[in-house]
Formats: structure tokens, C-alpha cells, sequence
């Protein structure tokens, strides 16, 4: 597994306005501790694994992880943990019923009896998101920090990317790079116009999954702008072989939200679901 870190020797026992945002996925995590009054990021650490896990084994990651940082005694104003996985659906807000959330899932999800299905309303727009939260580690956070906020990371990316570039007139299609898991958005005009995540071994998947997206949805690989962002570089295999087959294709650099104080390069290896939501 790969690690990054960044800590500016600061000092977070002091509970006052320090929040922390948790990303936990089955290929790894990250996390990111900020000051919300001097918009500044206290502490950051990610980890990449060499493969993917189970959820126990994800449980022992996230201990190990919290202990390294001796976060385990911390207190903080606000908690808040994303769950990265493709144990998803989204649904109109007017068809949406809290009493059938797993009926939602069944039709592409397989769902165990230990599985709590949650949802998501997306502020400002009639879209939810429903999905399977990784509930061992929920519980385990809340033993540790008692009340926290827990979403999934399909509805940070979207909600952000709504948020902040959703005035496009022409469509759109951004691409959040991750570790063995690409997550693929599509706006126009303030609305979406497509969500899904597609887990890939290999830079043939990834093109595959993203050539089908624009094809299916009759996107032009000539003229539809397509913008790359997370853990990808020009210089990437990947970006190299979807650029022989799409003409407007760039790395994408998301600004850092309510005008955070990223300070120093090295924090462009936080999560950008982590980041968005601090």
C-alpha cells in the first residue's frame, strides 16, 4: 500500500472549530482535519491499498490509521465520514419512499441482512442517493466521537460539481480518478444529466466504461469537454489512451471549497471528497 501525509505541527487537542472529514473506501483512505475558522488544514493522511479489501479487514485499516494519529482521544466540533462504493442508487425526490430504501437497491445492488441502507437528499435538487454505508465502521466512529454525519461519496461529487460548475450550457463530463473505482458525472445546465461509478483493473476498462458513458448518453468524443480529476496525471497511461479517442480531454484542478487554505502543494493528495466536505 501507498501512504501520504501531511502534518503541520499543530496542535488539535483543542476541540474548538477543528473538524474531521473521513473517506473510507474497500481501496483505501483518507482523511483530512481542518481548522473551520482559519480555513486552514491542520492534518491529512491517505492510504492506497495494493488490493482490495473486505470490510473487516477495512475496520482494522481505519484503527490503525485513527492510532498512527493517536485521533482516538481527539474531540472535534463536527465528524463526518464518506463512504466510497458501488452499492448505489439515485432516485427522483418525488418517487422516493424512506420506508423502501432497499427495494431501490435490490435491482443492481446485492444486499446482505446485516446491509442498513441510508440515503442522501441533495440540497437544492430533487435527487436522492441511496446506498450501503459500511456499517461496522460507522458504528466504530460513533463509539469513538458519538453524534457524526455520514454520507456517500456520490453525493459529495455531485453535489460539489452542482454546486460550483453546473452553469455549463454544453454538457459536460467529469471523471473522479480513484483507486480501482472511477466515478463519472455528466452536467448541463445546472442539472444532472448523468451519475454512476464503475469499479476497473485496467486502463482498457476505464476507457471502455467512459467510451460506452459518452455513447450511450450521444456524446461526441470530437466536441463533448471531458475533465479528469483525483489521483491522474497527463503523463498516466490511462490519460494517454482515453486522449487517442477524445479530443477534449484535461485535467481538471476543482477549487479548494469555502475557501479553504490548502497552504502547501503536498495537500493536492487529499481526497476530493474529503476536501468538499470541510
Amino acid at each position: 500500500m501507498t501512504k501520504k501525509a501531511i502534518n503541520k505541527d499543530i496542535d488539535i487537542a483543542d476541540k474548538n472549530f477543528k473538524k474531521l472529514s473521513i473517506q473510507v473506501s474497500l481501496n483505501g483512505l483518507s482523511f483530512c482535519i481542518a481548522d473551520t475558522v482559519s480555513h486552514r488544514v491542520l492534518l491529512s493522511d491517505s492510504i492506497l491499498f495494493s488490493e482490495e479489501q473486505h470490510p473487516e479487514a477495512l475496520l482494522k485499516e481505519v484503527k490503525t490509521l485513527l492510532g498512527k494519529h493517536t485521533l482516538t482521544g481527539k474531540q472535534f466540533d463536527e465528524v463526518v465520514v464518506v463512504h466510497s462504493n458501488t452499492l448505489f442508487s439515485l432516485v427522483p425526490k418525488p418517487l422516493f419512499n424512506e420506508e423502501s430504501l432497499s427495494e431501490y437497491l435490490k435491482f443492481n445492488t446485492k444486499l446482505l441482512a446485516t446491509d442498513a441502507p441510508a440515503f442522501d437528499m441533495l440540497e437544492g435538487f430533487d435527487i436522492v442517493n441511496i446506498y450501503v454505508p459500511f456499517t461496522n465502521v460507522n458504528n466504530y466512529i460513533y463509539e469513538l466521537f458519538g453524534e457524526f454525519t455520514f454520507l456517500h461519496n456520490g453525493s459529495v461529487l455531485i453535489q460539489s460539481l452542482l454546486d460550483n460548475y453546473g452553469n455549463q450550457g454544453e454538457s459536460v463530463c467529469y471523471v473522479h480518478v480513484g483507486q480501482r473505482q472511477m466515478d463519472i458525472t455528466v452536467l448541463k445546465q445546472k442539472s444532472l444529466s448523468f451519475y454512476n461509478s464503475f469499479p476497473y483493473q485496467t486502463k482498457e476498462d476505464f476507457a471502455y466504461y467512459l467510451l460506452f458513458v459518452l455513447e450511450q448518453l450521444d456524446l461526441d468524443t470530437e466536441t463533448t469537454a471531458v475533465r479528469f480529476f483525483g489521483t491522474i496525471e497527463e503523463d498516466d497511461e490511462i490519460f494517454q489512451l482515453c486522449y487517442s479517442y477524445i479530443n477534449d480531454l484535461t485535467i481538471f484542478a476543482p477549487s479548494s471549497p469555502n475557501h479553504l487554505n490548502l497552504g502547501i502543494p503536498e495537500t493536492s493528495s487529499i481526497d476530493f471528497t474529503v476536501i468538499s466536505t470541510l
